[in-house]
């Protein structure tokens, strides 16, 4: 059987770790033939490509123009299906199916399209028309769609209601964030003394953006303070670090606060935190507050849309709260240092988000049995029971 994979990799970002993730897992069943068809190829995660792995670099550097060539490969390859990361990469694929339907080449390629972003909160800031330009066409796009993953329940109502969608058409499978490698990374040396130091250190990761909301947390880090000591190590790099640093300054907590970049190895930092809070405007499914329970760290959320209330089951394995609100996290914080809850309940709140797991229901909905792919079904009896 034959497997496409069409992703664009365009940086460091969560959805290209995640792809990775599957893809290593789907690499693991003999049989099954994979091609990874790339519309751009930049970024750490293409040095980890399993060997058996057919990497297809497509000429286009624009999804849009890419369709020209997603229709030659269907009509030559004919994989069984195809996994599209992104909405754009999805509608691309459905319409070059389409066109090779239209010249009667009778493609019968499951198109499965992966989408990990609550897209009416991040396009919120845009114009009514681009808000449009970018949602109408889902409407007729999608419905050709076999089927959607949605990362949340919360990205699944947005795409229900954005798209128009039968409820059925949607469904939710959780990344595939916990791996035997970040589990071993974890345990790599420690990166900084402040880490080894009895001094509680509050960890935040992601892009310097506005949609982390990282002037929420520094200023809530300020407030804290005031009351114990402690750090804060924000892991990260992006647009916002000058204004970031200027907050910093003005606050006067420039010699408790270090922000040292990206780290291809965050979870070095990650499980030797004594907090970890996301202060994120919104998410689709927020793999770095998954992958602090994972490895047993307290943690503190906005309930932003959409995910954080998924992971944190509500409040049930770590606080949630309003965006934007330094006064509650500043609280939410010194509470949680003051009494964590046990590493070995967090670590058991994200079972779901093993990476087998994830991969085994990815595979029932391309229709593609495990079963022929040479495992023992384990995977697929644990997706079952999830």
């Amino acid at each position: 059987m034959k497997l496409a994979i069409l992703i664009s990799f365009s940086g460091q970002g969560g959805v290209e770790r995640m792809v990775m993730n599957v893809l290593r897992q789907f690499a693991r069943y003999e049989n099954l033939q994979l091609d990874l068809l790339l519309i751009r190829a930049q970024g750490p995660h293409l040095a980890d490509i399993p060997g058996n792995v057919n990497v297809i670099h497509l000429n286009a550097r624009h999804t849009l123009t890419s369709i020209p060539e997603i229709f030659r490969y269907l009509r030559r390859e004919r994989p069984n299906a195809m996994l599209v990361a992104k909405d754009r990469a999805g509608r691309a694929a459905l319409l070059a199916k389409s066109l090779a339907n239209l010249v009667h080449s009778e493609v019968d390629t499951r198109i499965v399209i992966r989408l990990g972003t609550h897209l009416s909160t991040a396009l919120a800031q845009r114009s009514a028309f681009n808000r449009w330009l970018r949602t109408a066409p889902m409407r007729f796009i999608y419905p050709m769609a076999h089927q959607i993953i949605a990362v949340a329940e919360g990205v699944r109502q947005d795409t229900l209601a954005l798209a128009r969608l039968d409820k059925n058409d949607v469904t939710v499978v959780r990344n595939p964030v916990i791996t035997d490698s970040m589990l071993t990374n974890a345990q790599a040396p420690v990166p900084h003394p402040w880490l080894e130091d009895e001094i509680p250190v509050v960890l935040g990761v992601g892009r310097l953006s506005r949609q982390k909301d990282f002037p929420t947390l520094i200023s809530a880090f300020a407030k804290a303070r005031e009351q114990r000591p402690l750090r804060l190590i924000i892991l990260g790099e992006g647009g916002d670090r000058e204004a970031l640093q200027a907050q910093v300054h003005n606050l006067g907590i420039s010699d408790c606060v270090l922000m040292p970049g990206f780290d291809a190895n965050p979870y070095r930092w990650l499980s030797r935190a004594d907090l970890f809070v996301l202060s994120s405007r919104w998410e689709g499914s927020p793999n770095a507050l998954t992958e602090a329970l994972a490895l047993g760290v307290p943690s503190v959320s906005t309930r932003c849309p959409s995910g954080p209330d998924e992971t944190l089951q509500d409040g049930r394995y770590g606080p949630l709260l309003a965006m934007g609100d330094v006064d509650a996290m500043a609280d939410a914080m010194l509470a949680t240092l003051a009494e964590p809850l046990p590493a070995e309940t967090l670590k058991q709140a994200v079972n779901e988000y093993k990476d087998s797991i994830s991969a085994a229901h990815y595979l029932r909905l391309l229709g593609i049995d495990a079963q022929l792919a040479g495992r023992d079904g384990q995977d697929n009896q644990q997706a079952g029971s999830a």
